[in-house]
């Protein structure tokens, strides 16, 4: 039976697991009233190692990337898109002597409104947008049939689609497939004002035509397409009335298998502009604008309509890098000096806490529960437990690095329980989880200072490995974007060259373009070597 000490012990447990503090408090500092306890704390042994992403799973993703990205640590990667696409209405009825004015594909940016004047005009704060130098575009019909389910009988019947354009490590997309007939080849640079569209309208009483603004849009891409020969889109729609191809969106897809939108550096080396958008968002699409002869005889103005192909179906992203240095294997027995954390198609880093083997058992493990509880009784408290790192600015150039990091079990591919139980959230809304994650601390604090240490708050997961005897697994290291539930879902990676083991990676880390360098377990410069802390309360022997 449990003594009374322990169940104080426990109590005071549960009151420092739901703690919400956002620094760590000082040991021993109002934590149990009197003089019966002693707060103090301990490093513990910690192996970290590095392992190259190998092409990972682009399809199904919430939100997506398209542009070039110069990472000033890692070099380029530029990220192109494909997808199916679907009518927004099936069997349309289409007026006669119908007349293509312009076909236009709309890409929205995150964007939040902020401030609107007098004149009517909206300022928007944009999110997600990364570097703002030209970038390549060309938009070409897309050859290539995104089927629904994987024909091997390995699989689980969903077809995945990766990061190199393949569906497995032996199966690539062709690229004379991906792009079939040019749509469009344009050079831009994001504009991220809001966009006004004007129409021309014919005034009845001067008798002459007026330019009016009738709509306000959100900064979004924006591009004409053309039409080649003349008639592509009128042969590929309007031409179909009333037949199976537009039908259904199995038809459909049979029909036009989608658009892909390449994406190219205007010069090697340029740093580039990359954005992210959200293909579910119903301004996401493609609208045809026709018109056709008025059936008022009083109203010289021809009518005017639209027909629009949202993305449907399946999408996926194709990654491109061009790095300037190579990603380094890991080494589990000993570790690394540096840890190369890189988005995308990229690398992440391999935890080892106690320096576990296969099944996260070890010496130091054993040592460490030991040290916490014997024979069902609280030894110890712990109070806090975390891991810091120290960025590597001898190897991080220029300013854009990663403001998150995540750490997840890589054995379950699940997040820490501190992930769940951490609600905080920034007064912006942006910034949330900020106890288990602590945002990068930058030099003097500044916004585009240099990037000094991350810090990761496992308590709760500490506290399972001593009283709930859970494993101590393996945990991976990525860059984060977000860090929403959303975006901690996994997605695979590909089984090739994937020595190490590691079977999902977070949609967060794929859908980052940054990198960093920390410094790892095995340096000789102790001041900076990552570190596992616990902070705990033992009761005190000599005022029992």
């Amino acid at each position: 039976m449990k003594t009374t000490k322990n169940i104080l012990l426990l109590s005071f447990l549960i009151i420092a697991a739901i703690s919400c503090e956002n620094d760590f408090a000082p040991v021993g500092s109002d934590i149990v009233g009197g003089d019966n306890f002693s707060g103090s704390s301990e490093s513990y042994a910690i192996t970290t190692y590095n392992q190259p992403l190998p092409p990972v799973q682009t399809n199904n993703l919430p939100s997506y990337l398209l542009g070039h990205f110069n990472d000033p640590t890692y070099g380029g990667t530029s990220v192109s898109f494909l997808s199916q696409m679907a009518p927004a209405q099936f069997d349309p009825e289409f007026p006669g002597n119908l007349r293509l004015d312009s076909v236009i594909l709309t890409l929205p940016y995150f964007s939040r409104a902020i401030s609107v004047d007098e004149l009517g005009n909206t300022t928007y704060e944009i999110d997600s947008i990364f570097g703002n130098s030209p970038i390549r575009l060309s938009v070409f019909q897309n050859n290539f049939f995104l089927r629904d389910f994987d024909p091997n009988p390995d699989s689980d019947g969903v077809q995945n689609y990766f990061s190199n354009a393949s569906t497995s490590s032996s199966n690539f997309i062709p690229q004379s497939q991906l792009e079939n007939l040019l749509l469009v080849d344009t050079t831009l640079t994001p504009n991220l004002d809001e966009i006004n569209l004007t129409e021309i309208r014919f005034n009845n009483q001067s008798f002459t035509q007026d330019t009016i603004l009738s709509q306000r849009l959100a900064p979004a891409l924006r591009l004409k397409l053309d039409n080649p020969g003349g008639s592509f889109w009128e042969d590929l729609i309007f031409e179909k009335q009333g037949e199976f191809e537009l039908s259904n969106a199995n038809n459909f897809n049979n029909h036009f298998r989608g658009l892909y939108i390449k994406a190219e550096p205007t010069i090697i080396n340029s740093d580039g502009s990359l954005f992210m958008f959200d293909i579910s968002l119903q301004a996401s699409n493609v609208t045809l604008f026709f018109s056709s002869p008025p059936t008022n005889i009083n109203d010289p103005e021809r009518e005017t309509g639209s027909f629009t192909l949202m993305f449907s179906g399946n999408s996926m992203n194709i990654f491109e890098n061009n790095f300037n240095l190579s990603l380094p294997q890991g080494n589990s027995d000993t570790g690394d000096e540096q840890l190369f954390l890189k988005g995308g198609e990229g690398s992440m880093a391999i935890i080892n806490l106690f320096n576990g083997d296969e099944n996260g058992n070890s010496p130091e493990f054993e040592t460490f529960k030991n040290d916490f509880i014997q024979n069902d009784t609280l030894k110890r408290v712990v109070n806090e437990a975390f891991i810091e790192f120290t960025v590597d600015q001898t190897q991080v150039n220029g300013n854009q690095e990663p403001n998150r990091i995540y750490v997840y079990d890589i054995e379950n591919n699940i997040p820490l329980v501190d992930f769940f139980l951490d609600q905080s959230t920034a007064t912006n809304g942006s910034q949330v989880r900020n106890n288990h994650l602590r945002p990068l601390v930058r030099e003097n604090n500044s916004t585009n200072g240099k990037g000094q240490t991350y810090r990761i708050r496992i308590t709760e997961h500490i506290n399972n490995l001593i009283l709930r005897d859970s494993t101590n697994v393996k945990l991976g290291l990525v860059v984060a974007s977000d860090l929403n539930t959303t975006s901690v879902l996994n997605r695979d990676i590909q089984a090739q060259n994937n020595a190490l083991n590691v079977s999902n990676v977070p949609i967060t880390s794929i859908l980052s373009p940054r990198g960093t360098v920390l410094i790892g377990n095995n340096t000789t410069d102790d001041a900076r070597r990552v570190r596992f802390r616990v902070f705990f309360t033992e009761p005190d022997e000599n005022n029992n």
